[in-house]
């Protein structure tokens, strides 16, 4: 009997426990044959392509990446801009009140700061943000 050389040669190979059983998980879900899917990931893995589409899917991931650093970095630099100009106008407007006032006007201040934390948990919740807000205000400022 002759060796015909269109014909599939064995290969045995040892695997850890726990790869060998996510291969025949896979396999059953695919209802194909652990062999089918270890020659077609073995196809696959020494593929000139497979580097290249390794490094596309890892560009492609780092450039997502960055886009969301550069967002981070503009909506920190409105918030910490919003809040330098609230504390300097607060600064500037606030008068020190006199010493018998101060005991009602904190509690006040815990009773306002109360309602704004709930105001704030409130657009949390919707979605609402600042930087949406203030894009939104500026669309509309300029088409008046």
């Amino acid at each position: 009997m002759t060796l015909n050389s269109e014909k599939k040669h064995r290969l045995s190979v040892y695997l850890e426990p726990d790869l060998k059983r996510r291969l025949a998980d896979f396999a059953n879900r695919r209802e194909q044959s652990t062999s089918l899917i270890a020659e077609a990931a073995i196809a696959s893995f020494l593929s000139p392509d497979a580097d290249d589409r390794k490094e596309a899917a890892i560009v492609k991931r780092l450039d997502r990446i960055d886009s969301q650093c550069q967002r981070l970095e503009r909506d920190l630099g409105i918030t910490n801009e919003t809040l330098a100009l609230f504390i300097r106008f607060w600064l500037n407007s606030t008068v020190p009140l006199p010493e018998e006032s101060q005991v009602a006007a904190r509690r006040k201040g815990e009773e306002r700061y109360g309602y704004f934390l709930r105001a704030l948990g409130r657009r949390i919740s919707k979605g609402e943000n600042l930087g949406a807000e203030i894009s939104n205000a500026g669309f509309r400022d300029e088409h008046r």
